[in-house]
């Protein structure tokens, strides 16, 4: 059996790079090893899919993707923007809304989304093997031949996107790292990112009692150059800490870094506090709880006698004090959830040894999309946009190589 193309991977990246493909007029197989496509498109979102980013800036994509080369990622996100992939969702007739921070989801359901790209490869002719292993991929005289469950194939071109280590309970493995290897193209180390935060038992023990607590925060890790910061939702947990905020940092944090948080979001409570102090007679937990949420500022003021008073009888120096600890929180993260609770994978296939243009590898025939690459798109549908557009290049590419031959 021979193909133009052998897609391995029907996630996000492969499912879309197959159906411009096949509709480009190339000879498609797409290949899985699971029995269910896209499962992270199905799980993402809450189940509706935040499948994309209006606030995505092709002109600067370094803004909202980490990689060791950041930049590569412009092109592809250039040549095929969310707008172009929003005109494919209404040609669907799928229903959508904008969350906040250009954070598009669909109003129903992912399966809606799987059903759109399903169809397109339909509409392109692709065959589709599923549950189908992939056991080698060997070069030959013009191409490829890989032995599968189902019988030997041979194809002018392979496509890996088989994705990263995140998430291994629908799927998740290192084939596409693997085959990266074989063929001598490098890869970054991969790591978990999007990912809870974890400490030590002992160093937790005063702050698991807000576990459920969710609040606005402003974030940051890393110094001078390397430093980062986000204006996002914090969540606690029993463990450590989550939610938007923190899932955003991680992917930038490193082993030994703190992490700095201001838990006032910005406010000035210092001179809140002094304000209070020159009116009222409550406790001081009982002022706090005006500017964060009543259980952070009652466990707050357990760290220190001095903050366990009216108001009116604390120190200017004890309230400067608990002001700065509440906007200047430094902790060191001693872990994290790791693949099991990451939304993705950072590291992957080197960004050097592929084209931006064509997402083809050093070598030829062989390409890499979506997250198996070393492209990492923070929290809020630009994993998901990378996916497409770098599919997109990929399925262009080789149509052109194709009438070029």
């Amino acid at each position: 059996m021979h193909f133009d193309a052998v897609i391995v991977g029907a996630g996000a990246a492969g499912l879309f790079c197959a159906g411009l493909a096949g509709e480009q007029g190339l000879k498609v197989l797409l290949i899985d090893h699971s029995d269910k496509v896209a499962e992270k498109i199905r799980i993402s979102g809450g189940g509706r899919c935040n499948f994309t980013n209006r606030d995505l800036d092709p002109r600067a994509p370094q803004k909202h993707f980490l990689g060791d080369n950041a930049n590569f990622c412009r092109s592809a996100l250039a040549r095929f923007t969310p707008n172009d992939f929003i005109a494919l969702v209404q040609k669907h007739g799928i229903p959508f809304h904008e969350k906040h921070k250009g954070q598009l989801f669909g109003d129903r359901s992912s399966e809606d989304f799987i059903r759109m790209l399903v169809a397109e490869c339909d509409a392109g002719g692709v065959q589709r093997w599923q549950p189908c292993k992939v056991s080698s991929v060997a070069t030959t005289e013009g191409g490829y031949t890989l032995e599968t469950d189902r019988g030997t194939v041979t194809t002018r071109n392979v496509v890996i996107a088989t994705g990263g280590l995140s998430i291994p309970k629908i799927g998740a493995t290192d084939f596409g790292y693997r085959i990266a290897k074989q063929f001598g193209v490098r890869v970054v180390e991969p790591r978990p990112a999007l990912v809870p935060l974890t400490f030590d038992g002992d160093a937790w023990a005063p702050f698991a009692q807000l576990a459920g607590l969710a609040l606005p925060v402003i974030i940051e890790t890393g110094e001078k150059k390397t430093r980062i910061a986000f204006h996002e939702d914090l969540l606690f947990t029993h463990r450590g800490l989550s939610g938007p905020a923190v899932l955003q940092v991680s992917s930038y944090w490193r082993e030994g870094q703190p992490l700095r948080i201001d838990l006032t979001a910005g406010q000035d409570i210092e001179q809140a506090l002094r304000d209070a102090k020159a009116r009222s007679r409550k406790l001081i937990a009982n002022e706090l709880a005006a500017f964060v949420p009543s259980r952070l500022a009652d466990a707050w003021v357990q760290q220190d006698p001095a903050w366990q008073r009216p108001i009116n009888e604390a120190s200017d120096k004890a309230l400067a004090q608990l002001a700065q600890r509440l906007s200047r929180w430094e902790i060191v993260p001693t872990g994290s959830e790791g693949y099991r609770k990451a939304e993705v994978t950072a590291g992957g296939v080197d960004t050097r040894d592929l084209s931006s243009q064509t997402m083809e590898s050093k070598q030829p025939g062989l390409y890499f999309i979506g997250e198996v690459v070393d492209v990492t798109g923070w929290l809020g549908g630009y994993n998901f946009q990378w996916a497409w557009a770098s599919a997109h290049a990929c399925a262009h590419a080789m149509a052109q190589a194709k009438a070029a031959a």
